[in-house]
C-alpha cells in the first residue's frame, strides 16, 4: 500500500452521499456500475466487475466500521486517462484499516473484504481527514483490474 497522490486531470467524477446502512451500501455499488457503463466501461467487463466488488467491499465496511449513528457515507468515483479511483469516505476517524490486510481463517464469516481490494486494486490506501477517513483505490484501465508487476 503506498501514500499514492492523485493524478492530474479526471475524465469524469461523481461523488455521492448514501445513507450509513446495508441499503447505502447496496446503492453504492449499483451507482457504480451505472456511471460506469454510462462512462464507456460496460456491465460485465473485467474493470466493471472489478470495480463493483471494490465499491461493494469499501462501502460494506464503512457501513460495518465507520458507520456514526445519523451520519452519511460518501463515495467518489475519479476517472482518469488510464486509471479508475473510487473513494469512500466515512465518519469514523478511530477505526482505521490495517496497512497489510491478512486473510481470515477458512471458517470465519467476516474479513475478507480489504483482501479482496488488495487483490483487485493496482493499489490502495487510507486517507486521514479532520472528521472520518476515506479508503481508497486505484484499478489500471488498460489491464482491467491487475495489479501492477
Amino acid at each position: 500500500m503506498s501514500t499514492e497522490a492523485r493524478p492530474a486531470t479526471p475524465v469524469r467524477e461523481v461523488t455521492e452521499r448514501l445513507s450509513a446502512t446495508p441499503r447505502g451500501a447496496r446503492l453504492a455499488r449499483r451507482l457504480a456500475r451505472y456511471h460506469l457503463d454510462g462512462w464507456g466501461i460496460a456491465y460485465d467487463t473485467e474493470l466493471s466487475d472489478a470495480a463493483e466488488a471494490v465499491v461493494a467491499e469499501l462501502a460494506a465496511n464503512a457501513v460495518t466500521h465507520g458507520r456514526v449513528p445519523g451520519r452519511d457515507f460518501e463515495l467518489c468515483l475519479t476517472l482518469f486517462a488510464d486509471t479508475l479511483r473510487v473513494e469512500v469516505t466515512d465518519t469514523r476517524t478511530e477505526r482505521r484499516p490495517p496497512k497489510e490486510p491478512e486473510p481470515p481463517s477458512p471458517e470465519g464469516e467476516s474479513g475478507r473484504g480489504l483482501v479482496i481490494v488488495a487483490a483487485l486494486a493496482a493499489e490502495w490506501g487510507v486517507a486521514g481527514r479532520e472528521v472520518g477517513k476515506t479508503v481508497w483505490a486505484c484499478l489500471r484501465l488498460d489491464t482491467g483490474a491487475q495489479k501492477e508487476g
